[in-house]
């Protein structure tokens, strides 16, 4: 049992004083790194794998009448009951399962890892979602990744050795991956599922730009979740994201949510952008188009490994030593990507840019050709 060292803490201490948070905390946080997000202002931001576009003029005063009706002096629904019902409706999520809601995915994450005993184990391929790896840390899980395959995709040797070996109480699986943007293999997938005595998660943050999706395979799968966001679908600012599974597992997770944690200009908002389906199709569609068109324009230049996609972004691979150079000059351009390189391994040299609008991407793509030109 950790012990700490409250005896070294004078009884009363000056207002100047400092206290180190490692007499307090648990010592796993001492070795992480809060998760940084670089400030866009005034920049092109093409960095968090947000929806470039809007609400229309017409849609946008729609909305805010709609939220005339919130009664912000008494707390939300704690159910949020009329929300999870359209959800469940739009998503096509069987009868048989229940989903819980959480503030953003990130929250459910969260709320998945804090149920599980301090014994367990937790698996993910390896480049993941960032989040898997950082709860399971903090909260002093054991976190064990497996590298992918150079070409990103599942290692199921691999997997399913460190299945048996970890016997793993929860498997994240990003469909499609983040941050490479392919999707693995649907039977390598099955596989894991069924090698797993464990649950398994599958993240499809971005299945509205994949058209692939295992919420059909739920009722097959008793150990299976999948949870998704509406953040990549244009509702980043609202923070909001559900996972669908068997009863049972659902209603164990609920125990440990905070009450009313989706507030009610949330549920309003949701319940309003949810009603209007076919602009978020428009949107989607238009999305996917541009990323085939930037896609195409990557791959006619030089020193650029560009990488499929069926996300809402791209991964690329620069020359040697030059990740950093190109991502700080896109910066002086006024255009903000991400830059993965630091993250070594199979992302060394690796950016990945969003999808924006026409112009946004038309801006990045002469920014990167006159920045690799100065690099010759």
């Amino acid at each position: 049992m950790q012990k700490y060292n409250f005896h070294t803490i004078p009884k009363t201490m000056p207002l100047t004083a400092k206290i180190n948070p490692n007499d307090f905390f648990r010592p796993e946080l001492a070795s992480l790194n809060a998760y940084k997000v670089v400030n866009a202002t005034g920049m092109i931001k093409l960095d968090a794998m947000e929806n470039p576009y809007s609400f229309p003029e017409d849609m946008l005063n729609q909305w805010l009448a709609s939220l005339k009706n919130c009664h912000l002096n008494r707390y939300p629904d704690p159910q949020a009951c009329e929300l999870k019902q359209l959800l469940q409706q739009v998503n096509q999520i069987p009868a048989t399962c229940e989903i819980l809601l959480g503030n953003g995915s990130d929250e459910i994450i969260q709320l998945l890892l804090m149920a599980l005993p301090t014994t367990a184990s937790v698996l993910a391929p390896a480049p993941a979602f960032v989040m898997y790896q950082q709860i399971s840390r903090s909260l002093g899980l054991d976190y064990q990744s497996v590298p992918l395959t150079p070409d990103f995709e599942l290692d199921l040797p691999a997997m399913l050795t460190a299945i048996q070996t970890y016997q793993p109480a929860i498997i994240f699986l990003a469909h499609p991956n983040n941050p490479t943007g392919n999707l693995f293999n649907l039977n390598a997938i099955k596989q894991i599922i069924t090698a797993s005595n464990g649950l398994v998660i599958l993240d499809e943050a971005y299945a509205a730009f994949a058209n692939s999706s295992f919420i059909p395979e739920l009722e097959k799968y008793p150990n299976l979740l999948v949870m998704r966001t509406l953040s990549k679908l244009g509702l980043a600012g609202l923070r909001l994201g559900f996972i669908a599974g068997q009863p049972d597992i659902i209603a164990s997770l609920d125990k440990i949510r905070l009450p009313y944690n989706i507030n009610t200009l949330t549920q309003a908002s949701a319940v309003f952008a949810l009603s209007k389906p076919e602009m978020f199709a428009q949107q989607t569609q238009a999305i996917c188009q541009q990323r085939t068109l930037v896609f195409k324009q990557l791959q006619t230049l030089d020193n650029i490994q560009v990488y499929p996609s069926s996300a809402n972004f791209i991964l690329f691979k620069t020359a040697p030593e030059q990740a950093n150079i190109i991502f700080a000059k896109l910066k002086q351009h006024g255009i903000l990507i991400k830059n993965l390189s630091p993250q070594g391994g199979l992302l060394s040299d690796c950016l990945r840019v969003t999808i924006g609008t026409e112009l946004e991407n038309k801006s990045f793509l002469n920014a990167l050709k006159t920045i690799l030109s100065e690099l010759i």
